[in-house]
């Protein structure tokens, strides 16, 4: 890059002249303490949140936390990386050349090797900005459901219980129990929104700071979009609960707070691992029993809906009149399925046992899932989840490998969406997984193969994304590279970023992000708190165990939500969740037994086998959930 050319640096003082003020729209060159006093203090350590431009990828500004210190400038992500020692960058002022414009509060450090590009920004602009946003979000919500409810007030007292005829005299107490994230109500949100208004009037920001704190917090390549997309979704299941065919009271009962958090942490293990591997190495580990201290509070039911933690991409995906752009969509949707995996190396999820199910009916999200196991030899879990704008099933079978110092997970079987706003059927592969340093060290999670994608009822595109194996001598990790061509072969998109945090596509500088994960987007994705102590576990992880007293009534007994070791480890209790999993295995291995005797299989209660022998939904859990009711239908004991 060309050297940068600034003015002469000014001498006027604080007070500041006209000349001065002039010069705050140019680069200055600040210039060392000449003559200083050899006694002159040490200034303070200082310390907090700035701006730092990133290149390609990741083009723009970040949040980064620094400090500085005797004039070392250290910086990371946040504050508690650094003092895990996990620091991005140190830079020695003393030695760089500090460049500043004042009036949009720009700093260049100039190190030689590196230039640095800083900006400070006002915190209460940046809350501001950031509460206008999500006011509005709100706001335009609340408008809906009140236009909504006032509209059609004769069906909600005609199809609602007396239990909820409150509800149908107060839209906006309806609208107050959607909100998984604050009790607060509408009117106070707005009251502190016209608030901040009158300070940001009478405060001194100027208009680059509030256009730059905008945009900020909106992110309009991403954020902003996906907010759009969330209120979408949310706005088309309530058209369809108000002006189609009426649901089950159940699906306003669900429309209630979720957990934030899990009851207990992850207990530290003093499980050898050497001690039950060694004897296995190249086997099937599904077949190993391992101690439930190796285990996640969450089955591997519930891990295939988790895979739908961004549906919202498939949403866009049905409202999209490009295939081209479409299979763009899809395709980010099959490679975010990985994310969460990314924190979870640790762990594995419970096994299910044999006829275990589990339901998810997410209304703010806009679909409803159900899973069941199917088979036991082999493994086999099958799953079903329909929505407005699409419909997803797979069944899966894994083999677990086990090298010595790492373990490969080998999944077969195939995924299925389809969009039925234009008649669109993708299917596609899943990649290999490998767990690294199983014995020792810190466990990461690494996936490699290529996953091809096709539209079953238009050959007209087709995608083949890459999930790069790590190389010794390269740095680039967690990598994935793909193209979207015609018909003829020839490349229309182009998509590369990593599977645990971005999906980007055309080619760099001028590539669009299509996705980011929720630890690049919290306002649309919120995480945990202490992430790493719960199993690193998702927002939306934490909230596919939780049972609460409205739902308790609704499950069947099968429900993996009442598997009592499941719940016992996830409220802390290693001990009386491993003496539960044995036993439940121990009742597994009596049905089977009984089963065989009578030379009888196993026949699943929610999926069929089809012609090409994968399993599908045969469409009657949730008309049973609905009439008779899960509790006057027989089902085994499980548990």
């Amino acid at each position: 890059r060309g050297k940068m050319t600034s003015p002469s640096p000014t001498h006027s003082d604080s007070s500041g002249s006209s000349k001065h003020d002039s010069n705050q729209d140019s680069w200055e060159i600040v210039e060392g303490l000449r003559g200083a006093p050899a006694s002159m203090q040490e200034p303070d350590r200082q310390q907090g949140f700035l701006l730092k431009r990133r290149k390609w990828p990741m083009k723009g500004w970040h949040k980064r936390f620094f400090v500085l210190e005797k004039g070392i400038l250290r910086y990371a992500k946040r504050d508690s990386d650094l003092k895990k020692g996990k620091i991005h960058g140190c830079i020695d002022v003393g030695l760089s050349v500090m460049s500043i414009k004042k009036k949009a509060m720009c700093i260049d450090l100039d190190t030689e090797d590196n230039i640095y590009h800083l900006k400070v920004t006002l915190r209460s602009t940046y809350m501001y900005i950031y509460m206008c946003v999500c006011v509005c979000v709100c706001v335009c919500v609340c408008v809906f459901f009140t236009s909504v409810c006032h509209s059609c007030p004769q069906w909600i007292s005609t199809h609602l219980p007396c239990s909820s005829q409150e509800c149908a005299g107060s839209p906006h107490s309806l609208v107050h129990q959607t909100s998984n994230e604050s009790k607060a109500s509408i009117p106070e949100s707005i009251s502190e929104f016209f608030d901040a208004q009158e300070y940001l009037l009478s405060s001194s920001s100027s208009e680059n700071e509030v256009r730059h704190c905008l945009f900020l917090c909106l992110d309009l390549s991403t954020t902003s979009f996906l907010l759009l997309s969330k209120m979408l979704s949310v706005t088309t299941h309530l058209e369809h609960f108000f002006f189609f065919s009426p649901p089950p009271v159940s699906s306003v009962i669900t429309l209630t707070r979720r957990r934030s958090t899990l009851p207990s942490p992850s207990p530290t293990s003093s499980v050898s691992l050497w001690n039950i591997l060694r004897n296995n190495i190249g086997k099937d580990l599904s077949k190993v029993a391992m101690p439930v201290q190796l285990n996640e509070p969450l089955n591997a039911l519930q891990r295939l809906c988790e895979e739908l933690e961004y549906s919202d991409l498939l949403d866009m995906a049905n409202q999209t009149q490009d295939p081209y752009q479409r299979m763009v969509y899809v395709a980010t949707f099959a490679i975010s399925a990985y994310m969460s995996t990314y924190h979870r190396a640790g762990c594995k999820p419970f096994n299910p046992v044999l006829g275990e199910t589990y339901e998810c009916d997410r209304p703010d999200k806009g679909f409803r899932f159900i899973a069941e196991q199917v088979s036991h030899h082999p493994p086999v879990s099958a799953c079903h989840a329909d929505s407005r704008n699409f419909t997803f099933w797979q069944d899966v079978r894994w083999k677990n490998k086990f090298w010595g110092k790492s373990m490969e997970i080998v999944p077969m079987g195939t995924t299925h969406v389809t969009l039925p706003g234009f008649g669109d059927h993708y299917e596609w592969n899943k990649v290999t997984s490998c767990i690294h340093n199983i014995l020792s060290g810190q466990r990461w999670i690494e996936h490699y193969g290529e996953m091809a994608i096709k539209n079953t009822n238009d050959d007209a595109c087709q995608c083949k994304i890459t999930f790069v194996k790590a190389k010794s001598w390269s740095s680039g990790v967690n990598e994935i590279e793909g193209v979207v061509t015609d018909s003829e072969g020839k490349v229309v998109h182009t998509m590369f970023g990593k599977w645990h945090e971005s999906v980007f596509q055309g080619v760099p500088p001028s590539a669009t992000c299509i996705w980011r994960a929720t630890v690049l987007c919290p306002c649309v994705y919120p995480m945990p708190a202490d992430q790493e102590q719960y199993y690193g576990f998702t927002q939306f992880a934490v909230e596919l165990n939780e049972l609460d007293s409205t739902l308790r009534p609704l499950l069947p007994p099968t429900d993996t939500r009442f598997r009592p070791d499941q719940r016992l480890l996830e409220e802390g209790n290693t001990e009386g969740a491993e003496e539960q999993k044995q036993r439940i295995e121990q009742l597994q291995r009596e049905r089977r037994k009984v089963l065989e005797d009578n030379n009888m299989t196993h026949q699943p209660r929610f999926f069929k086998k089809s012609k090409d022998d994968t399993w599908v939904s045969n469409n009657t859990y949730w008309e049973t959930r609905r009439d008779p009711g899960f509790s006057k239908v027989d089902f085994p004991l499980l548990w």
